[in-house]
């Protein structure tokens, strides 16, 4: 399949992606969605097909990585009321760089560890 555009490129990176990674109850996939306007989180048990906890930028605040570390305190917060604390992060694709890293860096520094192993 030939490549057409940044999105069709960026969805072949998340199918290769989403083949390694997979959440459970122990360690949810947290599943990271950046737009040029709003940045998504979420933890997903998909054993159960149940997202555990979520967060999203809001629509008046502007979208830059202070937004980002907020957010994943936030969402470090989140998890840990539900008693988890290893995730395996699925980037959706996205360069981890930027507002995916500095989410990922503020769960980390919240508490949350990031599992190594990728399991399918």
């Amino acid at each position: 399949m030939k490549v057409k555009t940044k999105k069709d490129a960026r969805k072949r990176r998340h199918n290769r992606i989403r083949n390694k990674v997979s959440g459970t109850a122990d360690r949810p996939r947290v599943a990271l969605m950046v737009s040029n306007k709003n940045i998504y989180a979420q933890a997903i048990d998909d054993t159960a097909s149940v997202t555990l906890a979520s967060v999203a930028s809001k629509k008046d605040e502007c979208l830059n990585v202070e937004t980002a570390k907020r957010m994943g305190s936030d969402l470090a917060e989140a998890l840990k009321g539900k008693s988890v604390s290893t995730v395996v992060v699925d980037r959706g694709g996205f360069k981890f760089h930027g507002r995916v890293k500095t989410l990922v860096d503020a769960m980390i520094e919240g508490g949350i560890s990031l599992s190594s192993k990728e399991e399918k």
